[in-house]
């Protein structure tokens, strides 16, 4: 069947159309996955295995969103053509089916068909083949109508914000003060280092302050979230993704909120938070139930520090690096070298707590780090019940965090603790427990620990006379 009138036109006038390059491999439906599956708090390389690509690819999304959904998630329109539909225009025009028996089959106008075929055929050569992914492609980029940001466009507005987001700071006097030069990386800014210097307002004040200053002028209004859509997207323009870094945070991509809640650590369940722990440890009126937790230093090192509630008698494990710890390349999923890893931390506790009488090992309370990710073993192994703190409650462990404060007198932050050896640490614990309390009533930790252990023995004795 050869062309009609209407496309022999067309193909004469046209010639050989210019194409805006390789089609694309995923679609619109594969990257409302990737970012439905973001959404929904997965990873980029699992988001991507849902969206059927590479992982360098939803890496590459990700990245290039800046954590946000550069396209609408909701479901297209049956007004328009589906991927499917168009596969089913290819298949029935390599079989020479005409546009009004396509346009029957599929149950949409001939008037649609025809001009699919005539839109979204190929470009690159003079011939109008149809091919499926070459004409969602076309229908998807002219789908696409990006609107000029305001901050693009409005000049007066971009410079307001601008200046209040990334302005320098000023003495006094009015002398500028730089701050320390910081180059952008492209990622959050690590520990302990050096943050640019800005004026820093946030989104939000600069978008409430804009009332204020323009009571009048309606041209100068913005949403925060214009503001944080302009630094975190790429090609939006206006402002520079590197400005991310004069954000408080400077974070340098949105993290969803799906994902931060499912940040959760795998090892703690409902069974073992601190809300099961026994009513007995909550006055403090029976010894045994210890509150835990690490104390860092430099270079990774650490210190174990174990509290009893009722005597405040303190305990201090010993961390040592273990063997190969900066000789060799860091191994990814490999065992922590630093020291204070879980298998080293369970060990530590055990070998500490099992010189003591079975009566004092009764319940321990950590917070949610990684390092207790063997408690399970540590119960196996000592009798002991752990239990883990909720999420940013560091006031349910108090006394560990009032001692770990005591400590820093002798372990400052900032300095390399894999210095101290074991009996460093004797020594240290000796001076706490020998120190008179307020709270014992000016007895030390070690006396009302000596003064329980007596008065349990002396039961024991008349019990078994």
């Amino acid at each position: 069947m050869g062309a009609g009138k209407r496309q022999q036109a067309i193909r004469a006038m046209r010639g050989r159309m210019w194409s805006p390059g390789r089609p694309s491999v995923a679609r619109r439906e594969d990257r409302q996955r990737f970012w439905r599956a973001i959404a929904a708090g997965c990873s980029s390389e699992d988001a991507a295995a849902a969206a059927g690509v590479s992982q360098a690819v939803g890496s590459r999304w990700f990245r290039d969103g800046g954590g946000m959904p550069p396209i609408s998630l909701a479901p297209l329109s049956g007004r328009y053509l589906s991927f499917a539909e168009r596969e089913e225009i290819a298949i029935l025009r390599a079989q020479r089916v005409g546009v009004r028996e396509i346009a029957r089959r599929l149950n949409r106008s001939a008037s649609t068909i025809s001009r699919e075929l005539r839109r979204n055929a190929s470009t690159r050569t003079y011939r109008l083949d149809y091919r499926a992914t070459t004409a969602q492609w076309h229908a998807e980029r002219r789908a696409s109508r990006p609107k000029v940001s305001k901050l693009a466009s409005n000049d007066a507005l971009r410079e307001y914000v601008q200046e209040r987001l990334v302005g320098t700071i000023a003495r006094p006097d009015g002398e500028p003060v730089p701050g320390p030069e910081v180059r952008f990386a492209g990622r959050r800014h690590g520990r302990r280092q050096d943050r640019r210097w800005a004026t820093s307002w946030s989104p939000e004040q600069i978008a409430n302050r804009l009332r204020v200053d323009f009571p009048q002028d309606d041209s100068m209004r913005i949403s925060h979230e214009a503001i944080y859509q302009a630094l975190y997207v790429q090609g939006r323009g206006a402002l520079k993704r590197e400005l991310v870094a004069c954000l408080r945070t400077g974070r340098a991509l949105r993290v969803p909120r799906a994902r931060t809640q499912a940040r959760g650590k795998k090892f703690v369940s409902a069974e073992v938070m601190i809300s099961e722990r026994p009513a007995e440890a909550d006055d403090r009126a029976v010894p045994g139930h210890w509150e835990g937790d690490l104390i860092l230093g430099l270079n990774s090192s650490a210190i174990g520090t174990l509290v009893e509630r009722t005597t405040r008698f303190t305990m201090l494990l010993h961390l040592p690096r273990m063997q190969g710890h900066g000789d060799r390349p860091r191994v990814k999923n490999g065992p922590a070298l630093t020291g204070h890893g879980a298998d080293a931390v369970r060990d530590a506790i055990a070998t500490s707590l099992m010189t003591l009488p079975e009566q004092l090992r009764r319940s321990l309370v950590w917070d949610q780090g990684a390092e207790m990710a063997q408690h399970a073993q540590l119960r196996i192994d000592t009798g002991l019940h752990v239990y883990f703190c909720d999420p940013q409650s560091p006031w349910q462990r108090g006394s560990n965090e009032n001692t770990n404060g005591l400590l820093r007198q002798y372990f400052p932050r900032g300095t390399d603790l894999s210095r101290h050896g074991a009996d460093d640490l004797t020594a240290v614990a000796a001076a706490l427990n020998s120190r008179p309390r307020k709270t014992l009533d000016w007895r030390t930790p070690a006396e009302a620990l000596n003064e329980y252990l007596q008065s349990s023995q002396q039961t024991g004795v008349a019990t078994t006379g």
